[in-house]
């Protein structure tokens, strides 16, 4: 079976690839066709991360698992891509050069049988160009959720220039 995803770069501008590749193929064989695609070397780090419907970024999958932590990480080569995407699970994340944070949302559009003589992966289709500098990355979610000075709702009246006020000896050290 082959898997048709739909990779759209996180910015204001409509750019994407439709890409073409077997379920069978790894989440590294993938992030290489990601990267030919829109252009860059693929000499960089990247992940992709689980994604639900509401685009949440879940579990990590790198590229190269530098972490120090009991638990590994998924790699990229070891893991089949339907292992992770199906029918009910669509949806990943894909970071690409954790310096520059070039971020992705991508979609499994189609599962699909292979055409007879395609070789795969395919870059089936490409909007848009891939700007010089990654986008800014937007951390400010909903302007509504924050108001001008994030102390106001402080109820009490401390003087953190007021030392004598504090309860605690400031040479305890």
């Amino acid at each position: 079976m082959i898997y048709r995803f739909r990779v759209i770069l996180d910015t204001q501008e409509d750019i994407f690839r439709d890409i073409e590749i077997e379920q069978t193929a790894t989440c590294e064989d993938f992030h290489n066709a990601i990267t030919q695609s829109f252009g860059f070397d693929g000499t960089e780090m990247a992940s992709f991360y689980i994604s639900d419907d509401e685009w949440r970024q879940g579990e990590e999958i790198a590229l190269f698992d530098m972490s120090e932590s009991e638990n590994p990480l998924r790699a990229m080569s070891e893991t089949l891509l339907q292992d992770v995407l199906s029918e009910d699970q669509t949806r990943m994340i894909y970071v690409y050069d954790f310096f520059n944070l070039w971020t992705f949302f991508v979609e499994l559009a189609e599962i699909t049988e292979a055409n007879d003589g395609q070789s795969y992966p395919n870059l089936m289709f490409a909007h848009g160009q891939i700007p010089a500098q990654a986008p800014e990355a937007d951390f400010s979610g909903d302007e509504d959720d924050f108001n001008d000075d994030p102390f106001a709702d402080d109820e009490d009246d401390y003087d953190i220039e007021d030392y004598e006020g504090l309860d605690f000896d400031e040479n305890w050290n």
